[in-house]
């Protein structure tokens, strides 16, 4: 990542906004990033918990995150015509 984009990280996630749909970027032990998306159901001692649209709890400590943000929710899927 360029030091251009890395000024642009920013979090603005608070444990205020448990139970609100996030997207979360952290940086993991190899220096590269991973991104979670999902319902922030927690934020407690330093740990984040978020649980995907396939129901996987993600933990996530404090220390690694490099941006978050607030998303709207999740359109509702739309039903399949044969």
């Amino acid at each position: 990542m360029s030091s251009r984009f890395a000024a642009q990280l920013v979090v603005t996630v608070t444990p205020a906004d448990v139970g609100q749909r996030v997207s979360l970027r952290r940086r993991l032990p190899t220096g590269e990033y991973s991104d979670v998306v999902g319902i922030l159901e927690s934020w407690s001692d330093g740990t984040l918990t978020v649980r995907r649209r396939t129901d996987e709890i993600v933990t996530i400590a404090e220390s690694v995150l490099a941006a978050g943000k607030v998303v709207p929710p999740m359109p509702p899927r739309r039903p399949r015509t044969a």
